[in-house]
C-alpha cells in the first residue's frame, strides 16, 4: 500500500511540473505551403476538371515529416493560378480565387502567410514553410497568337521583380527556428515531343532553355532570401535531352520520359493533357524537399 502511494505521488508531482507534457498536450506546430496549384495538389478528375487532392507534394512532405513532430499540422494557402504578382498583391487571378480555396487575408496569398506567421510566432511553432510559384508567370507564353519572346520577357521580369519581395516578406514574418524552403520547375512544355506539329515539337525542345532561365531567377532568389532550394528540375531530369529512356515501349529522351510519367502532360483526352503532377509526381517533389529540408526538430 505504502509503495502503491509512494508511485501515484511520484506521478503526480511529475504532471505538476511546468513545462513537462505528454504528446498528447504538445503545444501545436504548424507546416505553412503557399504557392500556386501545385501547392493545393492540383489534379484533373475523369473529365479533365482540375480540382484539389491531398495528393499533392504538400500533403505527402507532411507525410514525411510528421513523424518526427506529433501535433504538426498542415496548413495550405496556396491559390490556383497565382502568379508572383497576384500572390503578392491579391489581384490578376480572381476566377481561381473564387473557384478554390484561395486564402486572401489582408488582401493577397501573401498578407494572409505573413498574418498567419506572426500569429504563430514563438520559436519553431511554424517548423517549415514551403513555396512554389513562378510557373504561372510563363504558362501562357505558348499559347496562339502570342508573342512568345515578349511573353517570356515579361514573365522573367516579373519573377525577378516579385519573388525576391515574396520570400523577403516571408522570411521577415517567420518566427526564429523556422525552416524555408522553394522550389525549381518542371517543364511540361516537354510534352510537344510527340506532336505532329514541327513548330510544336521545336517549342518543347526550345523550352528546355526557358526553364533553365526560370529556374536562375528562382534559385537566385532564394539563395538572396536565405530559402533553401528543393530541385524539382534536376528530379525531373529537365535539362537531360541527351539521354535515352521509354514511355509506352517507345525510345524517347529521358526529360520527356519522366515529364509524361509524372504529370498528366502527354495524357491524352478527356483527362488530359493537363501539366500537373500526379500522385507519383507529387512524391517526386515531396522528396525533392524532404531532402533540403531534413528532419524537421
Amino acid at each position: 500500500m505504502l509503495a502503491r502511494t509512494l508511485v501515484l505521488g511520484v506521478l503526480a508531482a511529475f504532471v505538476a511540473v511546468p513545462g513537462v507534457a505528454s504528446a498528447a498536450t504538445a503545444a501545436p506546430r504548424y507546416y505553412l505551403a503557399l504557392g500556386d496549384s501545385l501547392s493545393q495538389g492540383v489534379q484533373p478528375n475523369s473529365r479533365g476538371v482540375s480540382l484539389e487532392t491531398d495528393q499533392g507534394y504538400a500533403n505527402q512532405l507532411f507525410t514525411i515529416e510528421r513523424p518526427q513532430i506529433s501535433s504538426l499540422t498542415l496548413v495550405k494557402l496556396g491559390c490556383p493560378g497565382d502568379t508572383t504578382a497576384s500572390m503578392l498583391t491579391g489581384h490578376g487571378n480572381a476566377a481561381n480565387a473564387k473557384r478554390f480555396h484561395c486564402d486572401r487575408a489582408g488582401g493577397s496569398q501573401l498578407a494572409a502567410a505573413e498574418r498567419f506567421l506572426r500569429a504563430h510566432h514563438q520559436p519553431g511553432e511554424v517548423s517549415l514553410v514551403t513555396v512554389d510559384i513562378g510557373a504561372n508567370d510563363v504558362d501562357g507564353c505558348t499559347a496562339p497568337g502570342v508573342n512568345v519572346t515578349q511573353c517570356v520577357t515579361a514573365g522573367l521580369a516579373s519573377i525577378k521583380s516579385n519573388l525576391p519581395r515574396i520570400l523577403k516578406g516571408l522570411k521577415h514574418a517567420a518566427s526564429r527556428g523556422t525552416k524555408l524552403a522553394d522550389m525549381t520547375l518542371y517543364d511540361p512544355l516537354l510534352a510537344g515531343y510527340f506532336s505532329a506539329n514541327p513548330s510544336t515539337k521545336a517549342l518543347a525542345t526550345a523550352s528546355v532553355a526557358l526553364d533553365e532561365l526560370v529556374n536562375g531567377e528562382i534559385t537566385a532568389a532564394d539563395h538572396a532570401a536565405g530559402f533553401k532550394t528543393a530541385d524539382v528540375a534536376g528530379a525531373f531530369k529537365t535539362y537531360d535531352g541527351t539521354s535515352n529512356a521509354s514511355y509506352q515501349g517507345q525510345p524517347v529522351p529521358v526529360n520527356v520520359a519522366t515529364v509524361c510519367s509524372w504529370t498528366w502532360a502527354c495524357t491524352p483526352p478527356p483527362r488530359g493533357p493537363n501539366i500537373h503532377a500526379n500522385k507519383q509526381g507529387y512524391a517526386v517533389i515531396a522528396k525533392a524537399f524532404a531532402h533540403v529540408v531534413g528532419r524537421l526538430s
